[in-house]
């Protein structure tokens, strides 16, 4: 029986170990039928993804550095010569100074400020560029965000004005390539112990909170996060576009 993604194309970004959650997306992803596409930046990441495209069928993986515009170049040709069309993007890309993800947000300073915007919003927004030029059947961009885009989460700091960067961008995105069948979301996950998150202070605390508070009491996993994305990315989700749709066992809509 063909998956629900069955013949699309899926550029993932930000696959960077097993413990990622653009990982668990990935997985999902080939589960119904798709062809995964992995990008990585830097050679210190090559082998330890093209092991784990290893793991998925018919997947391809390329460079790109999403703070240089001639990469997305690079990349937005080679994905024209090698696959022709994109149907999904997933951006999973995040990236603050650890130094700025702990103490006083106050004392952010304006090149930490800049460096998180760049890479955990803007990215967003290049990649959509590059990408949706090959969406030529219409398509389906997914993101991930955290609920401190909106409330206070001590420790996260810079971060959460990223994040909340991230969001309206998305929904920019949402409404300038509607008309051309393409999709925008996000997806706030609640906290999972990837290798990135564990440089934010207080973690630990983090998911202790959520598992007490949530009304399933717990946290949720890359599974969880990665059929989520199947529903946004395939016909499923056909309807939904410029909404961020929470996966976090519930604790958004806690009060106290």
């Amino acid at each position: 029986m063909a998956g629900l993604m069955a013949g699309q194309n899926a550029l993932i970004m930000g696959v960077a170990n097993r413990w990622s959650i653009a990982w668990g997306i990935a997985r999902s992803f080939a589960r119904e039928g798709a062809r995964c596409l992995l990008t990585y930046q830097g050679e210190r990441q090559l082998d330890t993804v093209t092991e784990l495209a290893g793991e998925l069928p018919h997947s391809l993986v390329l460079p790109c550095d999403v703070t240089k515009d001639e990469e997305l170049e690079a990349l937005r040709a080679t994905l024209a010569e090698q696959v022709g069309r994109v149907d999904t993007l997933v951006h999973s890309i995040a990236f603050a100074r650890t130094e700025d993800l702990r103490g006083a947000f106050v004392d952010t300073s304006r090149d930490g400020f800049l460096l998180a915007q760049e890479v955990s919003a803007f990215s967003l927004v290049a990649a959509a560029r590059a990408a949706a030029t090959l969406m030529t059947n219409g398509g389906a961009i997914v993101t991930l965000t955290f609920a401190a885009s909106e409330r206070v989460f001590p420790n996260y700091n810079v971060m959460a004005t990223a994040k909340a960067s991230l969001e309206s961008s998305m929904r920019y995105l949402a409404h300038d390539l509607g008309p051309r069948n393409i999709r925008a979301n996000a997806i706030s996950a609640g906290p999972i112990k990837t290798a990135s998150a564990r440089a934010v202070a207080g973690l630990g605390d983090f998911v202790k909170v959520y598992g007490e508070k949530a009304p399933l009491r717990r946290t949720v996993s890359q599974e969880e996060v990665g059929d989520a994305a199947v529903f946004l990315c395939s016909a499923l989700g056909r309807g939904v576009t410029g909404q961020v749709l929470y996966v976090d066992a519930g604790y958004h809509i806690m009060g106290f």
